[in-house]
């Protein structure tokens, strides 16, 4: 027998405790809930967050930085990638759905940049929203050609 095993027998049930019913029962007058005050009123709760007056942890923190809700970002794809896409699954064209069918990008609404790590063999026709310079010179080099969308 350990201690989470235990239990009260069957059929026990401890009364609660009888409040307001009068000063012969030790309870009565202000019931338990002391003399005037937020809690000895009616109706009286705390918000999760308050803490008895303490400057709140919100108010305490420091506040900076700054969200653009302008920014759009992009998932980046590396040559490396490519290449690797051209020798598992023998692809000449690499558009976004290739990239999505193929599990490297994920989302409909994904925009994606290709960036110049690693080295292209074969060439391809790489179609994207954004291209860095390395990433642009090394498919034209290997003989590709590398389409920008515009969207």
């Amino acid at each position: 027998m350990k201690l989470h095993n235990l239990a009260p027998a069957e059929g026990y049930k401890k009364a609660g405790k009888r409040i307001g019913r009068g000063q012969g029962s030790g309870r009565g007058g202000t019931s338990t809930r002391g003399h005037k005050g937020h809690q000895s009123r009616s109706g009286h709760s705390y918000r999760p967050w308050f803490e008895g007056g303490q400057m709140p942890l919100q108010r305490r923190l420091p506040k900076f930085g700054f969200n653009n809700i302008f920014r759009v970002e992009y998932s980046a794809v590396n040559l490396d990638v490519l290449q690797t896409l051209v020798e598992t699954h023998g692809v000449s064209e690499i558009s976004l759905e290739t990239l999505r069918e193929k599990g490297i990008i994920s989302g409909s609404k994904t925009k994606v940049k290709i960036l110049g790590r690693g080295e292209l063999n074969k060439s391809l026709k790489v179609t994207a929203h954004k291209f860095s310079a390395t990433a642009k010179a090394a498919i034209e080099a290997a003989g590709g050609s590398a389409i920008e969308i515009s969207e």
